[in-house]
């Protein structure tokens, strides 16, 4: 997936049907003159429904069009017949998609396949004059208009599935990782925020099983009150199980960088970590082996209770140990 393919929120315009009249007819036929009323019902307007589907991983549908209007419903007729539904509108979404009113409520969420949510009804037809009849009234020439449809904007924000999401500062090689141990191509270079969007890759596992990383852009401090890329890609950390806090041996203080990256998750969203979580030195291909050795120590000390390992997805050094660490965190 490109980056200028991959959407994550977009608006809107939805148009629900209009109901349909009912019918005013009154019986007639040879011999029977006066058969009494037998106007049928309108059929009901359209539904807008959002519908997930697990095949999808964006919003590129909504990219060039963004109005949706569901068909009118058909009028009743004659003999108590009534007229036919109008054409329901189905909105294909990716599992993990928010829906949301423009003040930023939260509608609903979808996170099943093939999960359903009627966003906006359509009107309800009209009664032929055929319900109004009554011992008084055998003859009644009117009827019920049907109700008209709905107008209403949302916003759909996706919020990116993955089994892993890679947590690090600009530049800390989590695109590179991506590209190394999954089949995807992100956009690699050596300046900050190359990563402007999540990607995504499948990580193939042993006994042909896999599970699913995301890349997510970069963090700097201050990212939680939006500096930087801000809540652009924090929301996407929501439904990853696992957190991969990426460093690199570069780094100037292990440590400090890693309470930095911490501290931003927590003042968006405490609860992200409540998640399971590693921590992985990056970049060790530039390292000699005294140097190594120095960190594997700083990062037993400093990281006692937290999975840390050390990787090069240059050289390949530490992945095989790194995917079998994330893998068991995945189903703890």
């Amino acid at each position: 997936m490109t980056e200028g393919n991959f959407v994550d929120y977009v608006k809107v315009h939805l148009r629900s049907g209009n109901g349909g009249k009912g019918s005013m007819h009154l019986r007639r036929e040879k011999f029977i003159t006066k058969g009494g009323p037998d106007g049928g019902d309108g059929g009901r307007g359209g539904h807008v429904i959002i519908r997930a589907n697990s095949q999808l991983w964006t919003l590129y549908n909504f990219k060039h069009k963004q109005h949706f209007s569901a068909d009118h419903g058909e009028n009743g007729s004659k003999n108590r017949s009534s007229g036919a539904q109008g054409r329901d509108v189905y909105l294909e979404v990716p599992i993990g998609t928010t829906i949301k009113d423009l003040n930023g409520n939260i509608l609903f969420e979808l996170v099943e396949n093939d999960q359903e949510y009627i966003v906006l009804k359509g009107g309800i037809g009209g009664k032929g004059n055929w319900h109004f009849k009554s011992p008084t009234r055998q003859t009644p020439r009117y009827a019920q208009p049907g109700k008209e449809g709905k107008l209403l904007d949302i916003i759909l924000e996706l919020k990116v599935l993955a089994d892993v999401g890679l947590v690090g500062h600009p530049n800390a090689g989590k695109s590179t990782l991506l590209a190394t141990i999954t089949g995807a191509k992100p956009k690699i270079a050596e300046y900050e925020f190359t990563t402007l969007k999540p990607n995504i890759g499948i990580v193939p596992y042993r006994d042909f099983r896999s599970f699913v990383v995301a890349d997510i852009p970069g963090i700097i401090e201050g990212a939680s009150s939006g500096k930087g890329l801000g809540y652009y890609f924090l929301r996407h950390i929501e439904r990853n199980s696992v957190l991969l806090f990426m460093i690199p041996s570069d780094t100037k203080n292990l440590k400090n960088e890693f309470e930095v990256l911490t501290s931003e998750l927590r003042k968006y969203n405490p609860e992200l970590l409540d998640k399971n979580f590693a921590i992985a030195l990056t970049k060790t291909d530039l390292l000699d082996s005294e140097l190594k050795h120095e960190y594997e120590k700083e990062m037993k000390s400093v990281f006692k209770n937290i999975p840390h390992f050390m990787i090069s997805s240059i050289s390949k050094f530490g992945l095989n140990q790194l995917k079998d660490g994330l893998w068991k965190l995945l189903n703890n």
